[in-house]
């Protein structure tokens, strides 16, 4: 479950930016009623930024305490002042199955670059990216092209954030569709919706929307509830 880049983009506006949250999450999708916590952090320095986040499921398909643990590293490099940024980026996770064996979430790595739009009161951020992507034991050569955004309102009350993924990766196993089923491109979206307390506690929900992903032919929408604390 991939999280979100928010306003903490800012980083194209100031020298030093540093940010981390605590994100806990219920699953309320078919055949999944499960707790997901997150870890973002997210910081900026003369060189560009640094983002990562971690994913840990709970007691999902049947195992008991993390079933699945899943990381996203992003390292922004620039030497400039204008919104244009490097972007390297490492993906990869273990899950955990009943009969206590393990697989593994395949690796990639990602090469290209970012852009940046914000407003001029930084109300809404907006960032496209296109990469080269390598995935292990999959496509030594393809590519994913990534929206990041954000929009406040009611004088930042609510937020309004998400990511959408596009990219190419061969399939050919699914637990809803006969063997043999191959695909070829996987779409993934992740809009969150949240209630901003005070400046550090929000609560909202979160609708992954996904084609193709996660061992599921087709299109599939599996909503959450959450509570969000901000350091």
């Amino acid at each position: 479950m991939k999280k979100i880049i928010t306003a903490l983009l800012l980083f194209s506006s100031v020298s030093v930016a540093r940010a981390q949250n605590f994100q806990l999450h219920y699953d309320m999708g078919k055949d999944r009623s499960y707790m997901t916590s997150t870890v973002e952090t997210f910081k900026t320095d003369k060189w560009g930024s640094l983002f990562y986040f971690i994913d840990m499921d709970y007691n999902a398909r049947g195992v008991k305490g993390v079933s699945l643990a899943y990381m996203e590293i992003t390292r922004g490099i620039k030497f400039w002042e204008n919104p244009f940024e490097i972007h390297v980026e490492y993906n990869g996770g273990l899950g955990a199955n009943k009969d206590n064996t393990y697989f593994r979430i395949n690796d990639a790595w990602l090469f290209g670059g970012n852009y940046t739009w914000h407003a001029a009161n930084y109300s809404w951020v907006y960032t496209t990216q296109a990469m080269f992507k390598t995935i292990r034991g999959k496509n030594s050569s393809s590519f994913q092209l990534t929206q990041v955004w954000t929009v406040q309102f009611f004088k930042g009350k609510l937020t309004f954030d998400g990511f959408a993924d596009f990219w190419r990766e061969d399939n050919n196993f699914f637990v809803n569709a006969p063997s043999g089923t191959r695909t070829r491109f996987v779409f993934l979206t992740e809009p969150q919706l949240w209630y901003n307390f005070t400046n550090h506690f929000a609560m909202g929900n979160e609708t992954e929307i996904a084609s193709n992903f996660a061992l599921h032919k087709g299109l599939k929408a599996c909503p959450t509830v959450a509570v969000k604390w901000t350091f």
